[in-house]
């Protein structure tokens, strides 16, 4: 595997689980309280935020272009 596809695939993976983490927070803060959580949605909408950030990245990620990832 050659250096840009590893700066690649490291600089997607970090956007990717910080997409997931503000969507779990955006999921959880939605609620009410804690115990009114539903954590299968929440998981769920957070794995897609994941895979849709990964899926966008494709697109080109300027961090990777410009040398700073």
């Amino acid at each position: 595997m050659n250096n840009y596809m590893k700066k690649w695939l490291r600089c997607a993976g970090v956007r990717a689980v910080k997409t997931m983490a503000q969507t779990a927070v955006a999921t959880i803060g939605a609620s009410t309280v804690l115990s009114a959580v539903d954590w299968r949605v929440t998981v769920s909408a957070a794995v897609l935020a994941g895979l849709l950030s990964l899926l966008t990245s494709v697109a080109g990620l300027p961090e990777v272009e410009n040398g700073n990832g």
